[in-house]
Formats: structure tokens, C-alpha cells, sequence
């Protein structure tokens, strides 16, 4: 009995002095988060209204957002008495180690800074990295999110953006589709032209500027081969990539211009 006495003592002595500093060190961090919360918020609207880059905005809420994180956490920690310092000291070893460890996610963030610098990409833009193309969603500290055309997410880390090759299919504004139509040997060439021509021409979503082109490409085994070339913005690619398609097919079907196919011959056995 009196080694519980002497246990709930002390329990009560404990209390005593550690109990207002666990109390305070609570709502240093309640209110803390909550302050945190209102700053990035108040940061959002401020950037918003400034007209930063969408991408921009994000990296930079992050990275404030964390830090004042940390700061609040070391503050909790030395309410409760423990030495900064010394807990400093014990940090930066751990850090070391930890960046020993997690290498990768350096690079990453590293590459997430030299993304933002040198900007490359920005959220909206259609890019091919890594072996992925997509729309870029979401640059993060330390991965850039990208929306396949499968509508996929892909989540590329920052540290192979930064040092891979990219290809921005938005930066210039414009994208050429590329299509190969074939006819057969023995159609006119130049009404071919003519009626490709005229398809591209027709398309409202194909650009005036640059002109669109149609030029024989080489002369298949089959099939006399055009390049046909349109040019569009980005976020119509797949629209004029389809369209053209079908309506070579359908223009040339009604002027009389044979696409070739394949034939199969039915080879006959007498006797």
C-alpha cells in the first residue's frame, strides 16, 4: 500500500510540473496549426489575386507550409522543456543520416526548385517525359502529377523531370498532326492533293497560320503515300487528329479515289 502511495505521489508530483507545459504546448500547437492554416490561405487569395502562376502558387504554399510546420513543432518541443539546442543538435545528426537515406527524395526536391526556376512546364501544358504524355495536373514538391490521354494518373518524381528530356507540346502554342493518307497507282496525284487540301481547309479547328500542308510522302509498295499536315493548338490535337482521318476517307470515296487495300486471291486446284 504505501508503494502505491508513494507511486500516485509521485504521479501527482509529475503532474504538477509537467502538466502546464503539456497543456501550454498543446495549444501553442492548436493554435499554431490553426494560424498556419490562415496564413497559407490568406498567401493563396494575396497570390491569386497577384495573378501568380497557377503552378507557382502550389509549390510555393507548400514549402511555406511545411516550414512554418517545423518551427512550430520545434517550439512545441522546447515548451515542454527540452533544450533546443541540444534537440537542434539531435536533428541535424538525424537529418544527415536521413539524407544519407532518402537521397531520392532530395534530388527531388532539388528537382522541384530547378522546375520552378527554370520552368519548363506549367501546369495545363501537354508534355512527354519519362514515357509518359499527358496534361500536366499538379507540380508538387517533390512530384509533378500528369493526366494521361487514357485520363491515367501518372506521378513522375521531380529529380528525373529536372534531368530527363521534355518535350512541351504547349510552349509554341501550336502542334502539327502528322497523318499519312495512301492512294493507288493509278489515281490522279494532283486532284488527290486537291481534295486533301480542301479537307484541311474546311476544318474550323485546323489553323490558317501555318498554311496546312499535303505532299507525297515516298510511293509504297501498294500506294502512293501523302503527308498530310495540319496544324492546331494543343488542346485540339486528338479532335483534328480523328477528324482528318475520317474525312480524307469520306472526301476522297466521293470524288472516286481509291485508298488501297489488301487483296486476298483465291487460288483454284483443277483435277
Amino acid at each position: 500500500m504505501e508503494k502505491a502511495q508513494g507511486w500516485f505521489n509521485y504521479g501527482i508530483e509529475l503532474a504538477k510540473e509537467f502538466g502546464p507545459k503539456l497543456i501550454t504546448a498543446i495549444l501553442i500547437y492548436a493554435v499554431g496549426s490553426w494560424g498556419i492554416k490562415k496564413l497559407v490561405n490568406s498567401g493563396r487569395r494575396m497570390m491569386s489575386k497577384s495573378k501568380y502562376d497557377e503552378s507557382l502558387q502550389k509549390f510555393l504554399l507548400n514549402l511555406i507550409n511545411w516550414s512554418l510546420k517545423v518551427f512550430l513543432i520545434i517550439i512545441v518541443i522546447s515548451r515542454l522543456g527540452v533544450d533546443v539546442t541540444t534537440f537542434a543538435a539531435v536533428i541535424a545528426a538525424a537529418g544527415l543520416a536521413v539524407g544519407l537515406a532518402l537521397q531520392g527524395s532530395l534530388s527531388n526536391f532539388a528537382g522541384g526548385v530547378l522546375i520552378m526556376i527554370f520552368r519548363p512546364y506549367k501546369i495545363g501544358d501537354v508534355i512527354e517525359a519519362q514515357s509518359v504524355l499527358g496534361t500536366v495536373k499538379e507540380i508538387e514538391v517533390f512530384t509533378t502529377k500528369v493526366i494521361t490521354p487514357e485520363n491515367k494518373l501518372a506521378i513522375i518524381p521531380n529529380g528525373a523531370m529536372a534531368n530527363g528530356n521534355i518535350i512541351n507540346y504547349t510552349a509554341e502554342g501550336m502542334m502539327r498532326v502528322d497523318i499519312t493518307i495512301g492512294i493507288g497507282y493509278d489515281e490522279n496525284i494532283k486532284k488527290a492533293k486537291e481534295v486533301l487540301l480542301g479537307v484541311l481547309i474546311s476544318n474550323p479547328r485546323i489553323m490558317k497560320d501555318p498554311v496546312p500542308s499535303v505532299n507525297v510522302s515516298q510511293l509504297g509498295e501498294s500506294s502512293v503515300d501523302f503527308a498530310v499536315r495540319p496544324y492546331c493548338i494543343p488542346e485540339d490535337y486528338w479532335d483534328v487528329y480523328f477528324e482528318t482521318i475520317e474525312n480524307c476517307k469520306l472526301a476522297l470515296d466521293a470524288a472516286g479515289i481509291e485508298i488501297p487495300y489488301p487483296h486476298s486471291v483465291e487460288i483454284k486446284k483443277e483435277g
